[in-house]
């Protein structure tokens, strides 16, 4: 998750962010798995993930279903998407 620190915001909140700015992010290699595995959660548990991203203002989190995993960009309830790669981690709830 780096050394940022994250800002809790609503998932109502998504629609409204910026992912204008070319930014480089590092990502641990198995993300993609874990975001689809939490995509699965999602869909079968209703279970809630905390979603560790980076918008064009700064570091964000939010809490929320993942509905879809697609190529470049994961789809929250209500047709929200966030760019797979500003995504920083993606953390199971218990």
């Amino acid at each position: 998750m780096g050394n940022f620190t994250y800002t809790t915001i609503d998932k109502e909140m998504v629609p409204n962010l910026s992912f204008a700015k070319e930014l480089e992010i590092e990502q641990d290699d198995d993300l993609r798995s874990r975001l689809e595995r939490a995509t699965l959660l999602g869909n079968i548990h209703h279970s809630k993930v905390t979603i560790y991203f980076l918008d064009d203002e700064g570091p964000k989190k939010v809490e929320t279903t993942i509905w879809a995993t697609g190529t470049k960009f994961i789809c929250l309830k209500g047709g929200m998407w966030i760019p797979i790669s500003r995504i920083t981690d993606v953390e199971y709830n218990s």
